[in-house]
């Protein structure tokens, strides 16, 4: 069959022998559609390399064939932030053999809590992942409460009605926390993540058992904001407020990284003086003077896990609610 020009449905269902709404539903996922016919239009569809209009066909299925990667943080922390620059690649890389197209939604200045929450539920879509999410953005309730298919990396506040995988953070602040109780610290602080976000709950609490159960005290501490610029801040607050202070446990590696910046600003050494412990293995961990030990942070693994569970919900297939969580492991470096 020759054509003067781009293939068009028309061609599709003459190739095929069936008529031109049985190729359209063929086409839009073979709703009664026999093996036959269904066998005949894929024949040609290939034949005449024939491809969809996304409008039309969006008017038919009511999908976008686009799904969300949602992370609430400014558009700058993508580029320096390796949970999010790994987080980006990873769902790209998991949507590479499919037809989706990737939309990324990014906090903008002066926007309003629920504005991402509103987007979402408007129909631009067709499934959502949520990464870096905090408690006021309003993501939780809109999305547990709606009909579009969401996974949220990182545990949700309050996970009734929400698919969600992440890494033990508990267990990882413990892991971190219990490297300097073994090395013979014993005033030890922690930088926490900001504690809007579950991560920097639940690595704090991880800090916090530990300290207990070791009998120590556990009121050095500092907020931070998961930033290299942040954790120099809180080092240099934990430094005024706990002169005696001889470890810190950061509870990422960028915060951990402003740690030894400001630990050398005022002539302590590291792991001599201070000892100092992080969160990520994402690669600052490597680049560091001396060398961080660290929690490794699964966030392939973790990604790798959102993304089929999302591409399964969208096939229509049944998904227990289920978390699924990552199990931690301690990487050594010089700094403890």
């Amino acid at each position: 069959m020759t054509l003067d020009g781009p293939a068009t449905l028309d061609d599709v269902a003459r190739a095929a022998g069936v008529s031109r709404s049985t190729a359209s539903r063929a086409i839009n996922g073979g709703l009664r559609v026999s093996p036959e016919a269904q066998a005949a239009v894929d024949d040609a569809v290939a034949r005449l390399g024939y491809s969809p209009n996304r409008a039309a066909r969006s008017l038919v299925t009511r999908r976008t064939d686009s799904i969300a990667l949602v992370v609430p943080e400014p558009d700058g922390r993508i580029l320096t932030d390796p949970f999010l620059a790994a987080t980006l690649r990873g769902v790209s890389a998991g949507l590479a053999a499919t037809d989706l197209q990737l939309v990324l939604l990014v906090a903008r200045p002066g926007e309003h809590p629920g504005q991402m929450a509103r987007y979402l539920g408007s129909g631009h879509v067709d499934g959502v992942i949520v990464a870096s999410h905090h408690r006021d953005d309003r993501l939780e309730p809109e999305l547990a409460g709606g009909s579009l298919p969401a996974v949220f990396v990182g545990r949700p506040f309050a996970d009734e009605g929400l698919r969600w995988v992440d890494v033990d953070n508990v267990g990882g602040g413990r892991l971190a926390t219990r490297r300097l109780v073994e090395r013979g610290c014993r005033r030890i602080g922690t930088i926490t993540g900001p504690l809007d976000m579950t991560a920097g709950v639940d690595r704090f609490t991880g800090w916090r058992t530990e300290m207990r159960e070791a009998g120590m005290p556990d009121d050095a501490v500092a907020e931070g904001d998961f930033t290299v610029i942040g954790g120099t801040e809180a080092t240099q607050r934990l430094l005024d407020e706990h002169p005696g202070l001889d470890a810190i446990f950061a509870a990422s590696d960028l915060m951990a990284e402003g740690a030894l910046h400001a630990l050398a600003a005022r002539g302590l050494s590291v792991p001599g003086d201070v000892a100092v412990t992080g969160f990520d293995d994402l690669g600052i961990a490597a680049s560091t003077t001396p060398r961080l030990t660290t929690v490794r942070n699964p966030v392939v693994e973790m990604v790798n896990a959102a993304t089929s569970t999302l591409l399964a919900l969208l096939a229509g297939e049944p998904i227990a609610m289920d978390p699924q969580v990552f199990e931690v492991e301690l990487v050594e470096g010089a700094s403890a």
